[in-house]
């Protein structure tokens, strides 16, 4: 049985390439799964990825695709700043997570600077696009 990572987007993501391309790039939603798919496939994984505009749909893909999986990679978009209910998520299923954010959430306006979510994660990168999915990937590997 082959190993599995969960790999979730959330709000607004599927507009990548179009929406406000100075800050997130011009690649799209689609080019950043094959990129994650590349790289667990490098890893010998197979990857759920899953992408919603909604707190509750992105909570029960999470706990009805994480339990078993190697971990968590999730960009949680808008949701990182307000969302106890998907901090709680990822608390209760015990499972190593890397926020990730594809732009530096900490040169931008204030408020997006702090993150719920991230006290359920091992770790956050932030500011270095598609690279940072990759590293995350990296770093479930070595757990």
């Amino acid at each position: 049985m082959s190993k599995r990572v969960v790999v979730v987007n959330g709000p607004n993501l599927n507009l990548l390439g179009k929406r406000e391309p100075e800050i997130y790039g011009t690649r799209s939603l689609d080019d950043l799964n094959k990129t994650v798919e590349a790289k667990a496939k490098e890893l010998g994984w197979d990857v759920s990825l899953f992408q919603s505009n909604h707190e509750g749909e992105i909570i029960d893909f999470l706990q009805q695709h994480a339990p078993g999986s190697v971990g968590i990679v999730i960009n949680p978009g808008a949701l990182s700043h307000y969302s106890l209910a998907l901090y709680d998520c990822l608390q209760a299923l015990a499972l190593p997570v890397v926020e990730v954010h594809l732009s530096n959430i900490h040169a931008r306006e204030e408020f997006r600077s702090r993150s719920v979510t991230a006290r359920a994660a091992r770790g956050v990168i932030t500011g270095l696009g598609f690279v940072g999915y990759e590293l995350a990937l990296e770093y479930l590997a070595g757990q």
